[in-house]
This record gives C-alpha cells, structure tokens and sequence, in this order.
C-alpha cells in the first residue's frame, strides 16, 4: 500500500467516524471513574457497590455485542449502529436521575446494550473493507483515534465533578452520544453489501460461533487481548480507590495519572501505527505481551515491598501503554482468520474481552481496596494468562503475510442507504 493510499481522505475520513464510535464506549466507562467516592457517599453505598455499575455496563457490552454482530452480518451495518445509538442516549438521561447504586446499574446494563453496537459495527466495517496488512494498518489507526476517549474522558470527568455532581457526567455524555449519532447517520455509508448478508436464525448464529471457538488460533489472540483488557479493567475498577484512598491522591490528580496512561496507550497506538509494515502483526503482538508481562510484574513487585508511587506508577504505565500495541494486532490477526462472518468474529472478540472485564472488576473491589495488592495481584495474574493464551493456542500460525499489491481505496463515498 502506498502511503499516499494511507493517508487518503477517504480513509482519514473513515478513520475519523469510526474511531469517533469507538470512543464512546471508554468514555462512558472513564468519565465518571473520579467520583465513584463521591457517588459512594451520595447513594450510601459501599465501594462494590459502586463498581457494580462498572460491571454492568461491561457486560451489557459484551452481551450487547453478541446480538449485535449476527444481526449485523443480515441486515447490514447502519440500521443496528443508529438504533443502539438512541438505545445509549436515552438510558444515559436515566443514569443521571437514578436514585440508587442497584438502579443505576441494571439502567448502566441496558446503556451498555445501546453503545455495543458501536464496537462489533466498527471493527466489522474494517473487516468489509480491508484484509491482511491493510486491515492490520487500518486497525492500528483505529486504535489510535480510540485511545484518545481515554485520556480527554478522566481529565473531563474531574472537571465536571467542579461544576456539578456525577449526574452531570451522565448529562454530559448523553449529549455526545446524540451527536454521534446526527453525524453517523448522514457521514457513515453502509459496507455490506446484501449479496454479502447472511440470514439471521439462532441455528446458524451458534453454529458460526461454534467455528469461531473451534479455531484454535483465533481464540488464542481472542483469549491473549480478553485477559490483557480485564487487566486494564481490573485498574480501571479500582485505580481511583487505590490512588485517591491508599496514596491520597485528589480527583483531579487522578484524573491526571489516569490521562498520562491513557496517553501511554495514544502514543503506542502511534508507533505501532508507523511499524505496522514494517514488522508483522505477530512480531508486534509478541512484544505488547512482554511490555504487558513485565507490567504486571512490576506492580506485583511494588504490592509486596510497599513501596509507594515511585515504584507503583511507571509500572503501571508500562502494562497500560502495552495495550496500544497489544490489542489492535491481536484484533487483526483474529479477524483476518473469519472475512466470511466479520459481525460474528468482531461480536465474539468483543464479548469475550468485555466479559473477563465484567468479571475481573468486582473482583477487585471484594478483595479490598485498602492496599495496593489485591489490584497488583489479579493484573500481574492476568498479564501472565495473557501471555500464556497466545504460546499456547496460536503456536504453529504464520499470522498475516504481507500482502502482495495494493488494495483499493475504500467505498467510502456510498450513499448511506
């Protein structure tokens, strides 16, 4: 692929849209980490409590995305992205008025429901359009664009608790979801194609999700960014309990280390972007998994000597950092297996690596959020796993070659109907 190919209008334009819709899911999930002390003390709830919401929300991602991905592969990729949209908006509103912890959860479930669309539609409409290196490069950009959702949504999260309370955050991101979707529903062009399109019938959903899970080698790099982002959610549950609670931090000073790791994760989307190429996918992939590895490690470390921030910090900015080369070549080597079912593979990615989050984080909270430990030690866990996924499963995958000649440019133009 030429650069000139890579840095086309079309695909920057491309990029821009989708990457803007996979940006909602990290800010529903980042912006109102800052006040999960605050809401505890507003809903009188303890800190489980509290992080149920988290859970929730990262389930109905999960769940939302495996109705979403085979009712996409049949009807096309628009009509489920516009309704899950509204879905989010409206639910959003009624997160702002809940009246307790409980409520606020099972309304975070169905929010979440709304935004999974969002996740299977992007990376399916990546999969219609690309293939091989093409596809690896397009979701390295992707990933890139993505990351910034989390490090503008702690810092604005910390913001607002200055205006307002954690109804505010709620507000706030019902009213970047409505604009999502005014833009989304004239700029994004369906991709697949009614010849393309498979019937949907519970039947033939299992029996596609069955081959998915039969292939070895696609549930190894499934399994290897499912435990690496339960690793991520496991910080993200209890990273503001353990810095604000343990180390004394303030909500815009948390806001402030969550947004320099989530900028770890921006510039590694960047050089990963620009090596993407120049070394195979696999290649990259091996090295987030050590730079995850030796994370989490590190945090363990720091757990068992007590040693504060100095040690605590730079070993958490390499695990978080990792997942910016980690997960866009994971997701690419998974995806280029299964062109045939992009809505089904991309829906199973997704539910597997949302439902480890799903699970990890309440985890984290009954452990304790009185030391650094509990956190440090289900990281390091989930690193090792990770790591140990991919040796295991994918052992003997030549992964994506490079890719002969050039692809065309994408049909980004089509008429959104």
């Amino acid at each position: 692929m030429t650069p000139t190919t890579e840095t086309s209008p079309a695909r920057l334009k491309l990029v821009g849209l989708l990457g803007a819709l996979c940006t909602l899911g990290p800010l529903s999930i980042d912006m109102y980490l800052p006040a999960f002390p605050g809401m505890a003390t507003e809903l009188e709830a303890a800190a489980p409590q509290i992080q149920l919401s988290l859970t929730t929300f990262i389930i109905g991602l999960a769940l939302g995305q495996l109705l979403a991905g085979p009712i996409s592969d049949a009807i096309g990729r628009r009509k489920p992205l516009l309704i899950g949209l509204a879905t989010y908006i409206t639910f959003s509103l009624l997160c702002a008025l809940a009246p307790t912890a409980l409520t606020l959860a099972g309304l975070r479930f169905i929010q979440a429901l709304g935004v999974a669309a969002g996740f299977v539609v992007a990376t399916a409409v990546a999969r219609d359009l690309f293939s091989g290196l093409a596809m690896a490069k397009f979701m390295s950009l992707l990933m890139l664009v993505n990351s910034l959702g989390p490090v503008i949504a702690p810092v604005l999260g910390g913001q607002i608790l200055r205006l307002t309370s954690w109804r505010g955050t709620f507000f706030v991101l019902a009213a970047i979801g409505a604009i999502l979707l005014t833009i989304l529903a004239f700029a994004l062009p369906e991709t697949h194609k009614p010849e393309n399109r498979a019937p949907a019938n519970l039947k033939g959903t299992l029996k596609t999700f069955g081959k998915l899970l039969k292939d070895r080698y696609f549930l190894g790099y499934a399994l290897a960014a499912s435990f690496a982002l339960g690793s991520l959610f496991a910080y993200v549950s209890g990273a503001s309990f353990v810095l604000q609670k343990v180390f004394g931090l303030s909500p815009q000073q948390f806001s402030l280390v969550f947004a320099v790791n989530s900028l770890g994760i921006l510039l590694a989307g960047l050089l990963n972007t620009w090596l993407t190429g120049r070394l195979m996918p696999r290649t990259l992939l091996k090295a987030g998994l050590t730079l995850a590895a030796t994370g989490g490690l590190g945090l363990l470390a720091a757990g068992l000597t007590n040693t504060g921030l100095p040690t605590f910090l730079p070993a958490l900015f390499l695990l978080t950092t990792s997942v910016g080369v980690l997960l866009p070549n994971a997701a690419s080597l998974a995806m280029n297996r299964h062109p045939e079912a992009a809505g089904s593979a991309s829906a199973l990615l997704g539910v597997l690596q949302f439902l480890a989050g799903g699970l990890i984080a309440p985890v984290v909270g009954a452990a304790g959020t009185e030391s650094v430990l509990p956190m440090a030690t289900v990281m390091a866990a989930l690193t090792a796993s990770a790591a140990l996924a991919f040796a295991l499963l994918t052992r003997g995958d030549k992964g994506i070659t490079r890719d002969p000649d050039p692809v065309p440019e994408p049909a980004v133009t089509a008429t959104p109907h």
